[in-house]
């Protein structure tokens, strides 16, 4: 498949953080063609095993997204919600949101709320319930929603909610089904509430016992009008290969190999330091006695918002970088 195709699939699957059984499955499903071993660990990650001479290497992605979860019902039908990761309540107003079970609402500030310090408990869903009686027929306390808002590509830019980080997802499937022979015994792990604390690769990393770790996200740039320069990114500059960001400094023997690789398979990158935020890479070189680690990082726009936006060239600068680590 296309990565586009991969992405726009990826995409209509329900996985918010801790709630990711759907998104699982449909990558486990897009997988298993290319997989010599696939295996879900007791936190819920996804482990692809590709079976090949020489040290383990894991690649990381997260499969979970922000999204709400349901806190309380009232009685007039509306639902007040919590946050599922770095939900910002003014990025989020007046967006649309689905529920797992297919009920849609709105997410809508109160009238009286300070629209520039939004605070979450100002804000609630419209599920267009007749009372609490109706709304309890539709979803219950703990049920949870993401943003429904359809996938837009123009030329070679997508924009589409969860781009963070099904696109990175969507970047290791592509290089799965094109690593022929890997020269590493290669991992590809898709994990679970990345967006609150980067749990899931702990987990897996401590299973895995990698001896090198790549994460695979999207990270912030410095190529919008008045930028505050968190990040070093610009989009169509091509893959990004991480320095450091709030988690981790990443490992110089990785950073360049990666590097390396990239000039000679002439592959466009360039450097990525976030000045804020964090990827799975910081829950995986710490684990048990350290584990050399870097990053390919996608550079986006809008992050956490409904209309992240990326450049697909960036992205299959991504797959190949990828895929030349696990094959040299």
């Amino acid at each position: 498949m296309e990565l586009i195709e991969i992405l726009r699939t990826l995409n209509q699957a329900h996985g918010p953080s801790g709630d990711e059984g759907e998104i699982r499955e449909k990558i486990a499903e897009l997988a298993r063609p290319f997989a010599d071993e696939l295996t879900v660990d007791t936190m819920g990650s996804l482990i692809v095993h590709k079976k090949g001479e020489g040290p383990r290497v894991m690649f990381a992605a997260h499969m979970d997204s922000i999204g709400f979860i349901v806190t309380h019902i009232e009685e007039e039908g509306f639902l007040r919600v919590g946050r599922l990761g770095g939900v910002v309540p003014k990025e989020a107003a007046y967006s649309a949101v689905r529920f797992k079970n297919g009920v849609r609402g709105v997410f809508v500030p109160e009238e009286k709320a300070d629209f520039g310090r939004l605070k979450l408990d100002e804000c609630f869903l419209d599920i267009g319930a007749k009372d609490e009686a109706d709304a309890k027929k539709l979803v219950q306390v703990g049920d949870t929603c993401i943003y429904d808002q359809p996938l837009h590509v123009q030329r070679e830019r997508v924009t589409s909610p969860y781009l963070d980080d099904r696109l990175a997802c969507a970047v290791l499937l592509c290089a799965l089904e094109r690593i022929e022979r890997p020269t590493c015994d290669l991992y590809l792990v898709f994990t679970v509430q990345e967006e609150v604390g980067l749990r899931g690769a702990k987990t897996a990393a401590w299973q895995v016992e990698p001896e090198v770790g790549i994460a695979v996200d999207v990270t912030d740039v410095d190529d919008t009008p008045g930028s505050e320069r968190c990040g070093t990114t610009r989009l169509g500059k091509g893959a990004a290969v991480k320095v450091m960001d709030s988690s981790i400094i990443c490992h110089p023997e990785v950073v360049a190999r990666l590097e390396e690789l990239a000039r000679r398979e002439e592959i466009p990158f360039q450097r990525d330091i976030m000045r804020g935020g964090g990827t799975d890479a910081g829950a995986i070189h710490t684990t048990r006695l350290g584990v050399r680690t870097g990053g390919i990082s996608i550079p986006c726009r809008y992050i956490h918002t409904p209309t992240e936006t990326a450049s697909l060239q960036d992205a299959a600068a991504c797959v190949r970088l990828t895929v030349a680590f696990a094959q040299q």
